[in-house]
């Protein structure tokens, strides 16, 4: 980014003012990208803890695939409310609620293992979604996190100190302009006393 400007005392106002505004806002964006660094890693060791549950529940599935294959139709998604909650100052989505339906059927011509599969199959579900939503709230802090430390580059790196340097250089030349104005009155000044 490179700066234009005026060469005045309006501007160096101006750019006081900016510099302010980014020098008070840095250590909150710092603060911010720090907080969203930590929540990500957060979600992602929920996320892994609800992979490892996912794996040990397959796994017990697996066990018992013979059970399986004669597991009738009877459990369906009924429903999924998932709204948004705000975590450091960006919407993700967390899951309210999941609702199931049991088809109508006769517990007496089932097995008696029926009710246990079933639950398991709610749990896998329910991890499933839990699974996908972590993945979606951790890409969408991990980008807000990355939109953050960008800005943090941005005012660090490149406009507090152009900021800073534009500002210099305006009151050097305005100061550069002050002197030679003052030499030029000097030299009238003494031009008018030779010539008296």
């Amino acid at each position: 980014m490179s700066l234009k400007f005026q060469y005045n005392k309006t501007t160096i106002q101006e750019l006081k003012k900016q510099l302010t505004i980014r020098e008070k806002a840095l250590p909150i964006l710092k603060n911010k990208e720090t907080a969203l660094r930590l929540e990500v890693k957060e979600r992602q060791e929920k996320l892994n803890a609800a992979k490892v549950e996912k794996d040990r529940l397959m796994s017990r599935v697996l066990e018992n695939s013979g059970f399986w294959e004669e597991f009738p139709k009877v459990l369906f998604i009924e429903g999924l409310r998932v709204e948004n909650e705000l975590v450091i100052g960006v919407k993700v989505p967390k899951i309210q609620k999941v609702t199931f339906k049991m088809a109508d059927f006769s517990w007496w011509s089932y097995p008696a293992w029926i009710p246990a599969g079933m639950e398991i199959l709610k749990e896998a579900t329910e991890l499933d979604f839990k699974i996908d939503i972590l993945g979606t709230q951790i890409k969408l802090l991990d980008n807000a996190r990355k939109k953050t430390t960008q800005k943090v580059n941005l005012y660090e790196k490149v406009q507090i100190p152009e900021m800073e340097d534009a500002t210099i250089k305006i009151k050097r030349f305005l100061e550069d302009k002050e002197n030679i104005s003052k030499a030029g009155q000097k030299i009238m000044k003494n031009r008018k006393m030779q010539e008296a």
